[in-house]
């Protein structure tokens, strides 16, 4: 893995970097080669709170977590117990499923990082749009569509359902639970 290591309201020393890279390393054994993506570690102070940011964005797959603590030291643990957690999880879910309807071993669809910011500008009645994101949806049914909106931390997820062919969108409810969006037929 190569490491991207970044501080804000913090200088990042050696021993900072090497603890960060040795706790990070533990995860390659979850894969069958190591991830050849970089790394993306965002260390940040505010106040007293410390935090931690990893996104390690793969071909099939986008594991990212974040963690504050009063301890950095304790902030990297965390979240590398975290990610760990997320990769089994995961991991045993959609494997468990695919296994179960006799289809061969699944690999994680790719997953979208971001949904398209919206800024209504005050001053005038326009709507600008400041970002836009492009991204193939495969084809996968609700409750792995759950699962990879689960992984990404996102309250939304866009897919094509692999029974009807159509977009769908997956969401997190106030009340924690799940809702699906279909369009009329």
């Amino acid at each position: 893995m190569k490491f991207n290591i970044r501080g804000e309201n913090l200088e990042v020393t050696s021993s900072l970097r090497d603890y960060v890279e040795k706790k990070i390393s533990k995860l390659e054994r979850y894969f069958d080669t190591p991830p050849a993506s970089e790394v993306h570690v965002n260390l940040s102070v505010y106040n007293d709170e410390q935090r931690i940011e990893v996104t390690i964005p793969m071909t099939n797959l986008l594991l990212r977590g974040e963690e504050q603590h009063t301890d950095l030291y304790a902030a990297i643990d965390l979240v590398v117990d975290k990610l760990e957690r997320q990769i089994r999880k995961y991991k045993t879910k959609v494997n468990r499923k695919f296994r179960q309807k006799g289809a061969p071993k699944h690999i994680f669809a790719e997953l979208e990082k971001e949904a398209n910011n919206v800024a209504v500008q005050e001053e005038s009645d326009e709507i600008e749009i400041v970002r836009t994101k492009r991204f193939n949806l495969k084809p996968m049914d609700s409750e792995e569509a759950i699962l990879q909106m689960d992984m990404l931390g996102h309250a939304f997820y866009v897919f094509t359902n692999a029974v009807s062919g159509d977009t769908n969108v997956v969401y997190r409810r106030k009340d924690g639970k799940y809702g699906l969006i279909e369009p009329n037929a």
